[in-house]
Order: structure tokens, then sequence, then C-alpha cells
């Protein structure tokens, strides 16, 4: 093994959303994404993105 730090995976990402929600719907949300194997970053992602195709006529 090596005495190097991890390096961080470079992303896309270069902004950041702050949101302000109930800390109850924040557990319940983030509980559920562990149960079905995802992350809650991914999937407020995958909403936006979803969000912006389905208007993209527009």
């Amino acid at each position: 093994m090596s005495d190097e730090p991890k390096k961080k995976k470079k992303t896309n990402h270069d902004s950041q959303l702050v949101i302000r929600i109930k800390k109850s719907e924040r557990d319940r949300f983030v509980a559920l994404c562990d149960e079905l194997d995802t992350s809650a970053a991914r999937e407020i992602r995958r909403f936006i993105r979803g969000f912006l195709a389905e208007h993209s006529d527009e």
C-alpha cells in the first residue's frame, strides 16, 4: 500500500444548489435513497435533468 493520499475524482460538477426542506423530509428521502442503493444527490440530479428535458421545448 502507498502512503500517498487518495486523489479525488474530477467531475464536471462546478456549482452547488442549496435548498431548505424539513429535516423529517430530508431524513426520509435519504433513508429511501439508501434503501434503493442510490444517493440523494444522484436522484436530485436525475430529477433536474428530467425536468429540463421535459421543458426544453418551451
